[in-house]
């Protein structure tokens, strides 16, 4: 019985602290009809001046709040509001963050004296940087538009090149600017910052290890060096959404699955150049994994086609414009077979190419080694690859009805022959 009151006692407070903020202006006071007796009692048998209070704590003090803290209304409950967290500026090029030395001069010389170090050094490159630059400017202006058959006019553009980048790329506020989302593509340093960061951080090895785990090097071409940064998004799971609302795309991790209704609309392809001049790509995506039954083996599916993409350093990370040529196919691996490998490349082409649009029925056994020979387009001398992987689901049914119009194909392991079948109807005993 004494627990049971211990337990009633809170509601029966929390009942009587909401009529007191309900209170009118005049009354300062909880009506003492809307409070139990024992309550009430509890409240009011207050000890005398210099007594001890002996009250139980099962009978906490009785709470009343003054109309003029809640203006009428009822208090919040689980407490005061949180404060709004403030969102974090975009930083940017056009929008700088600004730069705090790491160091007021004067705390550590040694600090002090690198830095003057660094900079006088930078002020020497750039000055071998002017006298080649002006080289380059009297051999360009003497050769009257001829090609420079001796290979002495790009020897320079490459030193110039180098002398730039060494004469910034150790300055503390340059490091600063690229770690910082601030990169300026048009400044050699920085192109040379955010290239050793993809290169040296892991994501380009991650992708290489990728590729070849994969196999796409051997089967779908026979070398491969990237020069560039290729990356893709798709559209955010459930699970992701529910983690972060307003990130509708994610990066694609490099091989992993991806559902077919994550692909039935282009990926939105990202690109990171280094080189400052532009030049042309050509973009390609393939499905290797295709069965053939007729051969017992595999066949190439073109998804997707775009070539004489224009590139540079300056371009816009995302590529637009990718489905005026050869459009988009999304992935539709077939039932039962194994994953399917889905492999986009953007390859260098050595001039602007006349490729004739592909067709529905040329999709299907494409040859990629064919295609690269005849455009006279090598893999190996650079560009960029990605490639991830799918398994037959419920959507790929859709896809067949709905997009490619065309009855969904079935494949299945062929049966084990039977051992012993000529011994089945025979006799087990003579």
């Amino acid at each position: 019985m004494f627990s049971l009151t211990r337990r009633l006692v809170p509601r029966t407070l929390s009942f009587a602290r909401a009529n007191a903020t309900l209170q009118p202006a005049n009354s300062s006071a909880v009506p003492a009809s809307s409070i139990p007796p024992s309550l009430l009692t509890a409240a009011t048998d207050a000890p005398k001046s210099g007594e001890k209070d002996k009250r139980t704590p099962s009978a906490p003090k009785l709470a009343t709040s003054s109309p003029a803290t809640t203006n009428g209304r009822r208090r919040r409950k689980g407490g005061p509001r949180k404060p709004a967290v403030q969102k974090r500026p975009e930083v940017s090029v056009g929008k700088p963050k600004q730069w705090n030395k790491a160091l007021a001069p004067g705390v550590l010389p040694a600090y002090d004296l690198a830095l003057e170090l660094i900079l006088k050094d930078s002020s020497r490159l750039k000055g071998e940087a002017e006298a080649v630059r002006k080289e380059i400017s009297n051999l360009e202006a003497n050769s009257n538009g001829a090609e420079d058959d001796s290979g002495k006019l790009a020897d320079l553009k490459k030193l110039l090149n180098t002398l730039e980048v060494q004469s910034e790329v150790n300055i503390p506020e340059v490091r600063w600017s690229v770690a910082n989302a601030m990169v300026d593509m048009n400044k050699p340093s920085h192109r040379h910052l955010v290239e050793q960061k993809w290169r040296k951080d892991g994501d380009l090895d991650l992708l290489m290890e990728r590729v070849h785990q994969m196999h796409v090097v051997p089967d779908v071409l026979p070398d491969l060096h990237p020069s560039l940064d290729l990356r893709i998004t798709a559209p955010a799971t459930k699970e992701q959404l529910l983690a972060d609302p307003a990130k509708r795309h994610v990066e694609v991790e490099p091989g992993i699955f991806l559902t077919a209704n994550r692909t039935v609309e282009p990926p939105k392809v990202y690109v990171n150049v280094f080189h400052p001049e532009e030049r042309l790509y050509t973009l390609l995506m393939v499905d290797p994994d295709v069965p053939d039954p007729e051969n017992e083996s595999f066949q190439t599916y073109l998804h997707w086609l775009k070539p004489n993409v224009k590139l540079s350093a300056l371009t816009r990370t995302r590529l637009l414009d990718l489905n005026t040529h050869t459009p988009y196919v999304p992935p539709h691996p077939q039932n039962g077979t194994p994953y399917h490998r889905y492999c986009m490349f953007l390859l260098p082409q050595s001039a602007e190419l006349n490729i004739p649009v592909v067709t529905t029925e040329q999709r299907l056994g494409f040859n990629v080694r064919a295609f690269l020979q005849e455009h006279n387009i090598d893999p190996a001398s650079g560009g960029g690859v990605h490639m991830w992987r799918e398994i037959w689901d419920d959507h790929v049914s859709t896809i067949y009805r709905d997009i490619l119009h065309a009855p969904e194909p079935r494949f299945g392991r062929p049966p084990r022959p039977e051992m012993r079948s000529e011994l089945q109807g025979s006799k087990k005993y003579v």
